[in-house]
């Protein structure tokens, strides 16, 4: 039987494991931690519990997902993205 390549558009998980070193001892941690995960082609979303108990996000955004804020921001660049015969300036 072939494996086939799947297209994974939507990645979620109720806990994470964080590895961190210790920058002092150099020993490595390794910790279970009920975050919520969602990563997307838009960038990775924590949800979690702030100390008074009201729930929290953490977004951490790709470049693709600037870009796009930047265009709907008119920040993005004064050119078409594509090759296109129309004038950028013809509304």
């Amino acid at each position: 039987m072939k494996e086939e390549n799947v297209l994974i558009d939507k990645i979620e998980a109720d806990w994470v494991i964080v590895e961190v070193v210790d920058k002092n001892t150099g020993q490595m941690f390794r910790r279970n931690l009920p975050v919520g995960y969602l990563e997307t082609d838009n960038g990775i979303v924590l949800t979690g519990e702030a100390m008074d108990g009201t729930t929290t996000h953490i977004n951490f955004l790709s470049e693709a997902a600037l870009a796009k804020i930047n265009d709907l921001l008119g920040k993005g660049p004064d050119k078409a993205r594509c090759d296109t015969k129309e004038d950028v300036n013809h509304v």
